[in-house]
């Protein structure tokens, strides 16, 4: 296993570590948060503008209300790409990898536009600002504890897998009550999450030089990590907040 790899593991450095100083974990948690408010302002952009210009049901719904195959391709390249990421990180270079986060941004945002469909501006806005305070805050949190959220992180995916199973399911039973409790379940995820990774960032920031090219690499994981977290949360709080159109 090469030196990327253990870098992004749970437990790839002590919580404690004294190799590097806090200016320079500041610095490489300061360019994850940059890369990751960028992919989401692409995200952002795109789903507005697919969502409400018409494109999104001219182009990704059929005639009949299904998907149109460049639906299907906007909705599963995405995943396609997180794989490319995590698997080919040690084989890209940063300004590759940079590329396909990009493009990975903008293809989730096109995918994103359906809730411009299903859901009111209004409510759309809200809970993004609802889900902007609370990421905030349990980034925070993750940052600042002296407390190691390792076991909790472990947890918290493991609930994660279940919660997936729970989905799946549903979507053949259609309960109301079951979706109600697994987007209730999916925001306590995802919330932990949030605050699990900012630490694992934080971590990784006390063990790499943020400007070398292995820096800028694990600094886009760790964006992808956080959009991940960040647009997942908002998706299970617009499930719960969101008002119909």
């Amino acid at each position: 296993m090469n030196n990327e790899t253990n870098l992004w593991s749970a437990d790839a450095a002590p919580l404690d570590a004294s190799a590097q100083t806090g200016a320079v974990a500041k610095n490489f948690v300061s360019n994850v948060m940059t890369y990751m408010a960028s992919a989401l302002a692409i995200s952002g952009i795109m789903a507005w503008w697919f969502g409400t210009s018409g494109m999104a049901q001219e182009y990704l719904l059929g005639a009949e209300g299904g998907m149109t195959a460049i639906g299907w391709i906007v909705m599963l390249a995405p995943f396609g790409l997180v794989l490319l990421m995590g698997f080919g990180m040690n084989k890209m270079s940063s300004p590759v990898m940079l590329s396909v986060f990009m493009l990975y941004s903008l293809l989730m945002g096109i995918s994103l536009s359906f809730i411009f469909l299903a859901y009111t501006q209004a409510s759309i806005f809200s809970t993004f600002l609802v889900t902007a305070g609370t990421f905030g805050t349990m980034a925070f949190l993750g940052y600042t504890t002296s407390t190691d959220l390792t076991k909790m992180g472990s947890i918290l995916y493991m609930a994660l897998i279940g919660i997936i199973l729970a989905m799946v399911v549903n979507w053949f039973m259609q309960s109301a009550i079951m979706d109600y409790v697994i987007s209730m379940i999916g925001v306590l995820i995802f919330t932990g999450l949030t605050a699990y990774d900012m630490q694992k960032i934080k971590r990784i920031g006390m063990t790499v030089y943020a400007q070398s090219e292995e820096g800028t690499k694990l600094a886009l994981f760790g964006a992808l990590n956080l959009y991940l977290d960040f647009v997942n949360l908002f998706l299970f709080l617009l499930r719960l907040m969101g008002n119909r159109n």
